[in-house]
């Protein structure tokens, strides 16, 4: 669990504090959305027009009001927004979405009067990073240029690396092998939050505001060594580490990969995590200061719990 208890947050007129979130049927959106629901929060989770994602069943069991929305469509999004308020986006994509699509998006809440915005960032602190750095993290700086600009309070939700992509996405615990490989330094500090961890922080600061326009969290902040012996004590085997080159060796494995897809159009390709991790191990957007004790009902998933998780 992530939070320890889950104050109400409601209103003696008005009942229950309503938010809207779009991405609702995704990972990191429907654990926004039961997370808000534990707290009281009535939810209007928007949803692609005709989608058929399973969760959006799981959304109406848990207490959701499901909305098909034509995400294309200003004056529907404009009605779906009226009397939230916070809109909280949880969409994933490239340009067309984290762009266009939260542009309109939040056009919608402005026209509807809703007084709070909370884009789709969860991510390391990318107003630390040189644009070309990564693709992905790009796209939210440009669109945060944009709702900088918008009559709107805006709240920006930072959390580092999902812990959760340690357990095999990310190239980084190596558990054949009982390695854990990196670039660089090995004691470079690195934020770790659970996608769950992050749901839950933003479901909070969704219901909150008073919250300022950037919030940064770390589950744990971890070197590499730190990774090694969580990895160590979560298995019961002795993990060592792999050293894979410097930071130009990754950029240059960056710049090859990315060679041989130009055209891809996928959210993450293999070049897109490459970029990130670079990021990370060149301390730029390591986030500071923490804002994990806003919410002290929230209990923080270490790594090595995740860890432990992936072998029960």
């Amino acid at each position: 669990m992530a939070t320890e208890q889950t104050p109400a947050y409601t209103s003696a007129s008005s009942g229950p504090t309503t938010i809207v979130l779009a991405g609702a049927s995704g990972e990191l959106g429907l654990q926004i959305a039961l997370s808000l629901l534990e707290r009281g929060a009535y939810v209007r989770a928007l949803i692609r027009r005709g989608s058929t994602n399973p969760q959006i069943a799981t959304l109406r069991e848990q207490g959701a009001t499901v909305v098909e929305v034509d995400f294309a469509n200003s004056k529907e999004l404009t009605e779906a927004c009226v009397g939230a308020a916070c809109v909280v986006s949880a969409l994933s994509g490239l340009r067309d979405v984290i762009v266009d699509t939260q542009a309109r998006l939040l056009d919608a809440a402005v026209a509807a009067g809703v007084p709070r915005f909370i884009p789709s960032d969860y991510s390391i602190d990318y107003t630390k990073l040189p644009y070309g750095s990564n693709r992905n993290l790009d796209l939210r700086r440009e669109f945060q240029e944009r709702l900088d600009k918008a009559p709107i309070a805006a709240t920006s939700v930072l959390n580092g690396m999902f812990t959760d992509l340690l357990t095999g996405q990310a190239p980084v615990v190596l558990f054949k092998l009982h390695r854990v490989a990196y670039w660089g330094n090995a004691d470079q500090p690195l934020d770790f939050t659970t996608l769950a961890d992050t749901a839950a922080f933003t479901a909070a600061a969704a219901l909150d505001p008073t919250t300022p326009r950037f919030l940064r969290v770390a589950g744990e902040v971890a070197t590499i060594r730190g990774v090694q012996a969580a990895a160590s004590a979560a298995t019961g085997k002795k993990f060592g580490l792999l050293w894979a080159g410097g930071l130009g060796v990754l950029g240059t494995m960056i710049k090859v990969t990315r060679a041989l897809m130009p055209t891809s159009d996928e959210v993450f390709p293999p070049w897109q995590g490459m970029q990130y991790l670079h990021n990370m191990f060149s301390g730029l957007p390591k986030l500071a200061p923490l804002d994990n004790a806003r919410y002290p009902e929230i209990r923080w998933t270490s790594v090595r719990e995740v860890l432990k998780s992936r072998n029960e």
